[in-house]
This record gives structure tokens, sequence and C-alpha cells, in this order.
């Protein structure tokens, strides 16, 4: 690398080399397997090493830097987004994603040593509405999978849970059992809300009134949280069936703890009403919005033309004069710029014109979710919004202009308008 022009530092703060005790730098990834991380625009954001043989930890990951964060990243989607098959297969180790692929399981996808997150969620929401999880047969992959249903529930994505006899991992079960094995396992896979009600019953013996107590609280509480009234309907009397009581009794259990949700649901939208202007801010506490409507148009619009270049050759975009934020002004400038010249946007390319709270900013704001399926009908709206909070703010220059004007009048003793 160094002969490539890069220095120590540059290695150090990428996460390659650590500062040894005695001065100097040594490879962090020393005795691993290397598996770059790539992004959904082909571009290597970072790394993941596993270690040969034995030690811990048994995955290490690059550090957070500009272009990467590993809660923001899914290995392998850079493939697994042209898939056909409808789906994407989550899974919890690099190794899994490679034997997945390599038996012709093209839309695997692992979220890089971590549970699920809510911001890689929404990556994968941008490509597929249906997941199904094939996380390790132990108790941390039980864990994992029930934490990645309630992420995947509030997006509205259909989930279904594999789950493997057997074998440890996606894995040991192909390379045992075979592709054709591991498919009619897929085929077979559960909906989440069978495969959340078959653990909640497998953690209770019901004929101990106790625990079939403890049984219905928990699943009561499930079967409240299911959106539709005919879904509940039809679990509440499979709970009822499993316990052994009469299903009105748990139907009216369910809707007493579904209004209860319900409310508490409402109280912390008032809450998030309450402060919505806070929200809206970037993370870096040096570039504030003054208009944060806008802003928000702003940030879209410039997430648009960063995953689909060909929409910078729009004729409607406005000039980056339009934007109420000189930082997403300037960033806007940059992209628009390199899509006018036929090169290549990505974060590693654009932080030369950058500077590093654009880069953050920039990152920021490209990990919101964007429904690509309509990036047309999407770019006008913004482009629109960015106009009428263009106009407005001209509407009350006029208006503070008209005011001083009367205030300057000879003999005009008015109040402030």
């Amino acid at each position: 690398m160094e002969r490539r022009g890069y220095s120590g530092q540059e290695l150090f703060e990428a996460g390659l080399v650590r500062r040894g005790k005695n001065g100097g730098f040594y490879d962090t990834f020393r005795d691993r397997l290397m598996f770059p991380v790539i992004d959904v625009r082909g571009n290597v954001i970072g790394f993941s090493g596993r270690i040969l043989g034995d030690g811990e930890p048994k995955y290490m990951n690059s550090p957070e830097t500009l272009v990467f964060n590993k809660s923001r990243n899914l290995f392998a989607l850079n493939l697994a987004k042209k898939s056909k098959s409808g789906y994407i297969i989550l899974s919890e180790g690099n190794i899994d994603v490679v034997s997945l692929h390599q038996a012709g399981f093209d839309s695997a996808v692992a979220s890089l040593g971590t549970s699920l997150t809510p911001e890689q969620a929404r990556l994968l929401s941008r490509y597929t509405d249906q997941v199904i999880i094939a996380y390790d047969n132990d108790g941390a992959g039980v864990k994992a999978a029930q934490r990645a249903i309630g992420i995947l529930e509030k997006l509205d994505m259909r989930v279904k849970v594999l789950r493997m006899s057997g074998a440890k991992d996606p894995d040991e079960f192909i390379q045992t059992r075979g592709a054709d094995a591991f498919r009619n396992l897929l085929e077979a896979s559960e909906n989440q809300v069978d495969y959340r009600l078959r653990s909640v019953t497998d953690k209770y013996d019901l004929s101990v009134d106790e625990q079939k107590v403890e049984f219905l609280k928990e699943a009561t509480e499930l079967v409240a949280r299911l959106p539709g009234a005919v879904e509940r309907q039809v679990y509440a009397m499979r709970v009822a069936s499993l316990a052994g009581i009469a299903s009105d009794v748990v139907t009216a259990e369910v809707e007493r703890r579904r209004k209860r949700l319900l409310s508490r649901a409402r109280r912390e939208d008032e809450r998030q009403q309450s402060r919505p202007a806070r929200q809206a801010q970037p993370g870096e506490k040096e570039l504030r919005y003054t208009d944060s409507a806008s802003a928000a148009a702003e940030e879209g619009l410039i997430r648009l033309l960063y995953l689909e270049p060909s929409l910078g050759r729009s004729p409607q975009l406005p000039p980056a004069e339009d934007f109420s934020s000189p930082a997403l002004g300037h960033i806007y400038t940059v992209i628009r710029q390199r899509i006018d010249r036929g090169e290549t946007v990505s974060t590693s390319a654009l932080s030369e014109a950058l500077s590093l709270r654009e880069m953050s900013l920039l990152v920021e704001l490209l990990q919101k979710p964007e429904v690509l399926s309509q990036g047309e009908r999407a770019l006008a709206d913004y482009i629109e919004k960015i106009r009428q909070q263009k106009n407005l703010a001209a509407g009350s220059t006029d208006l503070r202009a008209l005011a001083d004007s009367l205030r300057d009048r000879k003999g005009y003793k008015g109040k402030d308008v």
C-alpha cells in the first residue's frame, strides 16, 4: 500500500493497520481469511476477516470510517440485489453467504457480525419485500431472529424463518445435506407468526397451570401486535386451542392488550411530533438546516441522484442556488458535475471534493430509505417541494421588506410587523 502512495497514517485511519508498542505499524487482519465489504454501487468500503484456527474474535470488521458503517451495510447485497428469486436470504456469517451463493442461492446476504439493524432493514426494503431469515440454529440465532422479525415487520415486509435440524448453520447444512435439501428447507420455511408462536410454546409446559398462565400472557401479547383483525382472530383461536381454554376468553384478552399497545403508540407519536424540527437536523451540529421541509427534499434529491445517476439527466433539475442548505447545495453540485462528465458517483470519488463534515452528512442521508422503483415520481416530488419552499421563503422576504419600508416612512409610529 505504501508503494501505491498511501501513508501509514492513512492505513491506520482506514483500520488496515494498528500502531505497535515500539513504533511503526502492524497488520490488523493478520492470520485471517479476508472478505471485502462492497456497497450496492460496487465500491469496496471495508473488510471483514475470519480467523484461521482458534482465537477471538471469530470475525473482525473494519472500524467505522467516512465510507464504512457496518450497521448500515450488508455483506453481498451488491450481488443479491440482482437475484430473480423474489426474496433475500438473511444469514449471520460471511461463510454462510459464500456457501449459499456457491450452491446457487444468489440472494443471500449477511449482517456483518451484528444483529440486523433498522438501517440494514431499510436498505433491504429497497430491493425486496420478502426476507427469509436463516440464522444459526442455536440460542443466539433464535434471539437474533426474533429481533430481526420485529425490525422487518415495521417496514411491512413479509418475513419467513428457516428451521434447520442436524446442522448449526447454512454452510454446514449445505456441506452435509446438499443444495436440494436446503431448497426444500426454504420452501418449508415458516411465516414469522408461526415461528414466533412456536418459540413461545416451546418455552412452557402447558400441563402446569402456572406455566400455562405465563404462556397465555406472552402469546396474547404476540397476537395483539398483529395488524389485521382476521389474523388476530385466527391466531387467538390457535392460542386457545394450545392452552385448552375458550377462544372468546383469549380473543378478549388479545383486544384488551391491543388497546393498551395502541394507546402507548399514540402517546409516543405525540412525543415524536412535538420535536420534528430537531429530528430533521443532520447529525453534524455545525450543519444546521434553516428550512427542514426543503432540506428533507434536498436530501431526497441527492439520494436519488447518487443511487440512480441516470436521473441526473432530467431537464427539470433545479439549480443549487434553490437549495436552502449550502452544504446540501455543494454536495448536489459535485454529484451533478460527475454525472455530467460521465464519471462514477461513489463516496470514495466524492470525498475528493467534499469536506469531512459534508462527507459525514452525505453518508448519513444515504442511509435513509428510498423507493427506487418510483424514482422519476419521487424526483418530481422532491423538485416541486424545493421550489415551493423557495417561493415561500421569497414571500416571507417580501413581507419583511414591506414592513421595513413602512417603518421607514416619515411619521410611522406603529409596532414591528
